[in-house]
């Protein structure tokens, strides 16, 4: 009686200030993830979803993960509140939208299961949403940086985020998803083996991993026509857009690369090559060699890309708004 007494008073209790909301948070995670773990198995129950076994498990406890993390985030800017109450409005927020995340076979698989993990992370790290166009498209800094039409006062922190992604935050993202070594080879020997299927599997989820994220915070924004696209970037307006948008819709991205390729060079194709690691310091130079030999020995192009890769800045973006996150530039 005193201890359901006492969660009682916990879930009722109201956090004044942004520093009695982090206190707070700190000393309950094991209770918040539980809740939000126990929301999302009870919509998937409800919804005739849900299967006891490991796999949908693991999927309640990653979208548990999810929506804790999100609340970490945007909660401190609703103080005063009742945090557990905050947590249980947010996920209801989510499930009750128009065309929730929906379970299907293809999400608890490993290829799903990477997709949807990256695109969370993207939800709330700038380093994640950078290196997305490089885990599902295979760009490289200097080529998200040409899509982009970064100038070169944003530049720097294009190359950063790659960087702090290469060292750190990779393995942060696949440690929450709960990965292993064995799941990401078998994700390569699927790649290497059919390579035409799993391009088709991983652009069919890629849509529905995609449409659902956007939705996400920050706050959803809509894709634009093509006139739309080439008013954007003449004008020179919409960094903050730009990035977010075109990391997570391959529809527009490709629209894009289309509009800006006769007048910018290298502007890449945005077709799904799926890279399962980040790019590592290693690749770009044999990127480099590569173009320069395909350019005729050196040139514009091979001094460009190499320039990239020794960390000269080239263009970037502020993006700070939409991923609090990141309070690093």
């Amino acid at each position: 009686m005193s201890e359901a007494r006492n969660s009682s008073e916990i879930v009722a209790m109201v956090v004044a200030t942004v520093e009695d909301f982090d206190r707070m948070t700190s000393s309950a995670l094991p209770e918040l993830l539980e809740r939000a773990t126990s929301h999302t198995r009870r919509f998937l129950r409800e919804t005739g979803q849900w299967t006891d076994d490991i796999s949908h498990e693991k999927l309640a406890l990653r979208w548990g993960y999810e929506f804790l993390n999100r609340f970490l985030v945007t909660g401190r800017l609703e103080v005063p509140c009742r945090p557990f109450l905050l947590l249980d409005s947010l996920i209801a927020k989510c499930f009750s939208q128009c065309e929730p995340l929906r379970y299907h076979e293809g999400l608890i698989s490993p290829l799903g299961r990477f997709l949807d993990g990256l695109s969370a992370r993207a939800v709330v790290s700038r380093d994640a949403l950078m290196a997305l166009f490089y885990h599902l498209y295979g760009f490289g800094q200097g080529q998200v940086v040409r899509v982009l039409g970064l100038g070169p006062a944003e530049s720097q922190r294009v190359y950063k985020n790659f960087e702090r992604w290469r060292r750190t935050g990779w393995q942060r993202a696949i440690a929450e998803i709960g990965f292993t070594e064995e799941e990401l080879t078998q994700i390569e020997k699927q790649k290497g083996r059919e390579p035409e299927q799993f391009i088709q599997e991983a652009t069919q989820l890629l849509k529905s991993v995609q449409a659902h994220y956007r939705k996400s915070e920050p706050q959803h924004f809509s894709c634009l026509n093509r006139q739309q696209w080439a008013d954007l970037f003449e004008q020179g307006y919409g960094y903050d857009y730009r990035a977010w948008h075109l990391a997570l819709c391959q529809d527009c991205l490709m629209e894009v690369c289309r509009l800006r390729k006769d007048g910018v060079d290298g502007m890449p194709i945005a077709e799904v090559d799926l890279q399962v690691r980040p790019l590592l310091k290693g690749k770009i130079v044999s990127f480099v060699l590569k173009q320069r030999d395909e350019n005729g020995g050196g040139g514009r192009s091979a001094q460009r890309i190499s320039a990239a890769s020794s960390g000269v800045v080239g263009p970037g973006e502020n993006h700070r708004r939409a991923h609090p996150a990141d309070s690093r530039s």
